[in-house]
């Protein structure tokens, strides 16, 4: 009998997008949320520190069964998803896979591309990571990062007045670049899209994460019978955090679309912290 999930891991509250859109795209399956918003944002933490501190959220969610782990998170999508790939899941959980958001949204990137523009945290914008995967690629693409530190914090604390202000800022110098694709790379910043549409314009394409990552997992999980074989399909979610704060309920039930259900687990381990 199946019994295996797919779990959703993020630094904080923001993955719920992610998680949003796959039950809405594959509601068949069960799914297990983790954020780690004792410790978040990720974006402005060393590499060392993101890399521990997601092997410890990993190792939690592969104690609660998953089969498959999506990193949400896009600082450690650029900072630790490849190590836990080739060397924890091989030396922990060698039965397990672990899959992110960047190379998707690279892919998407450069269909269509040539100035593409990156919208992220200080982490990711220091990782090069975008530009590295664009880059693989494509080598006819131009990659312009930048990082939108207050963004996060504007929109976990409801700061829509700011938060448009700020995007305002960040995105001028995007658009001064003369970018023709947006990337969203954070997965807090899809709340803000049809703003962001807006400021950028009509002649930017947009590509927000929670818009692709569904239908990458779908194909991925096509080409991968026995992962499918593995999981349980009840249809349910488990929502789990690290700290309940008194406004991370209000934000979950806003970035997942419908109420839900906020469990608080400790993560810790033997992997730093």
């Amino acid at each position: 009998m199946a019994t295996m999930k797919i779990g959703v891991f993020d630094s904080g509250l923001g993955g719920l997008v992610i998680a949003h859109a796959l039950v809405s795209k594959m509601p068949q399956y069960d799914y297990v949320y983790l954020g780690d918003t004792a410790r978040a944002p990720y974006g402005d933490k060393s590499k060392p520190a993101i890399l521990a501190n997601t092997m410890q959220g990993m190792e939690v969610l592969f104690k609660k069964d998953c089969k498959l782990v999506i990193v949400a998170c896009n600082s450690a999508s650029a900072d630790a998803l490849r190590k836990i790939q080739q060397e924890f899941i091989p030396a922990h959980w060698p039965d397990r896979k672990a899959l992110g958001v960047l190379i998707p949204s690279a892919e998407a990137a450069v269909r269509d591309g040539k100035r593409v523009g990156v919208i992220c945290t200080q982490a990711t914008a220091d990782s090069g990571a975008f530009n590295r995967e664009i880059n693989k690629l494509s080598n006819s693409v131009q990659v312009f990062h930048k990082s939108a530190p207050m963004l996060v914090e504007n929109i976990e604390k409801g700061e829509q007045k700011e938060a448009h202000k700020n995007l305002s800022r960040y995105l001028s110098d995007l658009t001064a670049q003369g970018i023709d694709t947006l990337i969203l790379g954070c997965t807090h910043y899809p709340l803000l899209k049809n703003k962001i549409s807006e400021l950028v314009g009509k002649g930017v394409n947009v590509i927000s994460q929670d818009e692709i990552i569904p239908a990458k997992l779908q194909d991925y999980l096509a080409r991968h019978s026995e992962i499918v074989g593995d999981l349980s399909t009840s249809a349910s979610i488990e929502f789990y955090v690290s700290k309940i704060t008194p406004t991370s309920q209000r934000l979950a039930n806003k970035l997942f679309g419908q109420s839900v259900e906020l469990e608080q687990i400790v993560i810790d381990g033997q992997y730093g912290g």
